[in-house]
């Protein structure tokens, strides 16, 4: 049956089946290239000895491709209509849980310690837009013991997350992924590879993440604290904008801006990852 998910006869069929129609509120929108999730599975690390945390299942066509290849894959769906489409359409698999939670609200950590012990864990998953920033930084938050995260986002997100921090394209989001790993762009999806059709193209990118993050405890909530005072007044000059947001003395900003080479009228976006860390070490201080 899994070699069907694509069928836009058969995914019409089998819906109709279970009386189930898509929800906007959600973004939903379910694969029908039938080469698009067998290479997010394999850019993903779906292979023997992983256990793979997948978020939004859709009718299982990601799903059943990741369970093909990892040992374990547990994904968490959060609208309870589609867990008797998941039971016949993964009926022939014995790895997979589903879980049916919101990934914003459910423990996560738990449920990758309980399902992958022994295994290397990774998360593959094709994002709704309306939740994509939320989730990516949910997951690089939680300091999850995964190795990676790759996902399918809107092809507008994906030029931001993979940005270069430094440059006009860049934002806060752009920030915290750099912060927590290295992103690149994998492959480009066009917007007909979806049922029903979104407005907009997507594409699939990996995060790397690193072992260890730059700073810690108070450092490290000042420093996300100073890019989202910057990012939220981007226009303005950042000694302005941490002036404004945080009450920081102009003159303290311009000082440490110096110091790190940078120009007193400098905005957030044209910094470095390295000048907005030693920017924030110094403030901090």
């Amino acid at each position: 049956m899994t070699d069907r998910l694509t069928d836009i006869a058969f995914i019409r069929a089998l819906l109709e089946r279970h009386g189930f129609s898509f929800s906007k509120g959600l973004g939903q929108n379910f694969i029908v290239n039938p080469e698009i999730c067998p290479k997010i599975a394999e850019y993903g690390s779906a292979a023997p000895g992983f256990g793979v945390l997948e978020i939004g299942t859709g009718i299982g066509v990601l799903t059943a491709e990741l369970a093909r290849r990892a040992d374990r894959v547990s994904a968490v769906e959060i609208d309870t209509r589609l867990l008797p489409v998941l039971e016949e359409t993964l009926s022939g698999f014995s790895n997979v849980r589903i879980y049916n939670e919101d990934v914003m609200k459910c423990d996560l950590r738990k449920i990758i310690a309980g399902d992958f012990a022994g295994l290397r864990a990774v998360v593959c998953a094709n994002l709704p837009y309306y939740i994509t920033s939320p989730v990516i930084m949910l997951l690089l938050e939680s300091r999850l013991p995964v190795e990676s995260i790759t996902v399918m986002v809107q092809r507008e997100a994906a030029d931001r997350l993979c940005a270069q921090v430094g440059t006009r394209e860049s934002g806060a989001i752009t920030v915290g992924v750099n912060y927590y790993g290295t992103a690149r762009r994998l492959f480009n999806v066009s917007r007909g590879s979806f049922m029903p059709q979104p407005n907009v193209d997507s594409a699939v990118i990996r995060i790397d993440l690193h072992e260890e993050t730059p700073l810690s405890g108070d450092r490290e909530r000042f420093f996300f604290r100073m890019v989202k005072a910057g990012f939220s007044q981007r226009r303005k000059t950042l000694a302005n904008a941490l002036s404004s947001m945080l009450g920081i003395p102009k003159q303290v900003v311009y000082d440490v801006l110096s110091a790190a080479g940078c120009q007193e009228n400098a905005r957030i976006e044209q910094l470095s990852m390295e000048q907005l860390i030693m920017i924030a070490e110094k403030l901090y201080s």
